[in-house]
């Protein structure tokens, strides 16, 4: 009954993810533990029945094992006695077919009807596939080496948390080809190298072994232009298999290469390596603006001068003696002072951000983009969470958050976007991106018929270990989160031009779960409470 109902429970949370996308909330993914916790019960179940069979028919035959030593001394002696005889008639006319049914009864099924039900809810390949490039995604962001990753010691985690978190060899195996089936063989020799480093370590593998590793090495740093380093990699595989019918037509391959690239001048070898260099230190994809955006996320390149740093203050502030807030003003401390960028301590309490989640989590949905040819919402690949839009009718919470950002920033919400509530999955982010509508999206909110988005109001309702920061691009700020509090900012000058130096981004999540919920508010309604001016100034 107890598993019956917890799955009753769930039910319309998993329904509600029917196309997957585990990896992008970890509200969501924290169902799974407990779906995996509930499948370790029943196997567990199944294990102590069967137990419980094996030992019944273990006396049975300890016990039949006694007898027929003692009967088999003296035959007929033994069955001389009429009880023997009849017992022996008994036994293999009875009880051996008892036995047989016992031998043949199945504890497994409520094992397998439980995991047949449950497995349709399971991740799929998809999910396997975005959990594997996240891990890629944290390590080229913020620069960890494999065996940082695979040791589980990342920064900002406990010695506690590392002893459960590392990776085996065909962890990290399965990484290798998970980013080799997308044709990425830098990060595919990174992987195949840390399992080979793991079993010359002397780490077992009943499904690996160093053969199949130098097989996917010594290709991949081949794809990459390494020559040298090809050969070696086969050289070695084949002292372990010299039998193996690839490596052996790679290595005449790779040989005939090498000396027809040494034949090459100098000039031209050196360049070809610093070549090589530039690609293996960087990805193609990669550009200027994306460098900034992980430096920020890594804590560099921040803009934060001395000069800078004397015009940022923290102050108690009541909104030009807004009536809620002219006895107990509100926290507010500059994080940046052009464009202002201003958060708000100990804004929202712990009961109500609690009661936010517990309203988002069963909505959550994959976070989509607008397509900015069509106008179509669709997923991307540069925006990992999952979302749900609250609505102030919906519970006395969300109407009281509402009045709150009108009360502090001045601004009207009635013509604002719903509450969006956003958790963000393993690598968690959101790329570079504006707010507001630029002028070449004319289209962008006209079904709202209330402008553009003249404000942000951002809230994070949980703490981060590591990563997850907001930063803006353009200007080298990072903005860390921090429970229970907010972070504004105006995406629009007083003329109504965009504000382009609010192009900001959700540095990947590292280690912890982030929670956020924000409110765009729109142009309409602030007719009197923001007043237009031609001068594009904050």
């Amino acid at each position: 009954m107890a598993l019956c109902g917890w799955w009753l429970i769930h039910f319309l949370i998993f329904t509600s993810c029917s196309a997957h996308d585990f990896f992008t909330s970890i509200g969501h993914m924290t169902d799974l533990l407990f779906t995996e916790k509930d499948l370790v019960t029943s196997l567990k179940d199944y294990i102590r029945a069967e137990e419980s069979k094996l030992e019944q028919i273990k006396k049975w035959a300890d016990k039949l094992d006694v007898l027929s030593a003692a009967a088999t001394q003296d035959p007929e002696g033994f069955l001389g006695h009429p009880v023997n005889a009849f017992k022996l008639m008994k036994r293999l006319n009875t009880e051996w077919g008892e036995l047989e049914s016992l031998v043949l009864t199945d504890v497994s099924d409520v094992f397998i009807s439980n995991l047949t039900i449950q497995r349709q809810y399971f991740p799929n390949d998809d999910d396997q596939t975005g959990a594997a490039k996240a891990l890629m995604r944290l390590q080229d962001t913020y620069q960890l080496d494999t065996n940082a990753i695979s040791t589980g010691e990342l920064p900002g985690s406990s010695s506690t948390s590392s002893a459960w978190s590392t990776l085996t060899v065909d962890d990290c195996y399965d990484l290798g080809k998970v980013v080799y089936s997308e044709a990425d063989y830098y990060h595919t020799e990174l992987w195949m190298a840390q399992a080979l480093r793991q079993l010359d370590q002397g780490e077992t593998s009943r499904a690996v072994d160093a053969v199949t590793v130098l097989d996917y090495l010594s290709y991949s740093v081949y794809q990459q232009g390494e020559l040298e380093r090809a050969l070696e990699f086969t050289r070695r595989l084949l002292d372990l298999d010299p039998t193996h019918q690839r490596a052996n037509g790679n290595l005449k391959y790779f040989e005939y290469q090498l000396a027809k690239q040494k034949k090459v001048e100098k000039v031209e070898e050196k360049e070809e390596e610093s070549k090589v260099r530039q690609r293996r230190e960087s990805k193609d994809d990669y550009l200027p603006e994306r460098k900034k955006y992980e430096q920020l996320c890594r804590g560099q390149g921040i803009k934060l001068t001395p000069r800078r740093q004397s015009r940022l203050f923290c102050r108690y502030y009541d909104n030009n003696r807004h009536p809620r807030y002219v006895i107990g003003p509100v926290q507010q401390e500059d994080e940046w002072d052009s464009p202002h960028i201003v958060r708000y301590h100990n804004i929202v309490s712990e009961k109500d951000m609690e009661k936010v989640k517990e309203l988002a989590k069963p909505r959550l949905r994959r976070a989509t983009i607008s397509n900015p040819v069509t106008g179509v919402l669709e997923t991307a690949h540069y925006r990992i969470s999952k979302s749900a839009w609250l609505g102030a009718y919906e519970h006395p919470v969300v109407d009281k958050i509402n009045q709150l950002i009108e009360d502090v920033t001045g601004l009207n919400v009635k013509t604002a976007e719903d509450l969006q509530v956003a958790n963000y999955g393993l690598g968690g982010q959101y790329e570079p991106h504006f707010d507001f509508g630029r002028k070449d999206e004319p289209d962008a909110f006209e079904e709202l018929g209330t402008g553009n988005r003249i404000a942000t109001w951002l809230l994070y309702m949980t703490d981060v270990q590591a990563g997850g920061a907001t930063v803006f691009t353009d200007i080298g700020a990072a903005v860390k989160p921090k429970k229970g509090t907010a972070v504004f900012w105006y995406n629009l000058y007083p003329s109504g031009e965009g504000d382009y130096r609010t192009r900001h981004a959700a540095c990947p999540v590292l280690l912890g779960n982030k929670w956020v919920s924000n409110k765009w508010i729109h142009e309409r309604g602030q007719e009197f409470r923001r007043r237009c001016s031609l001068n594009e100034t904050d």
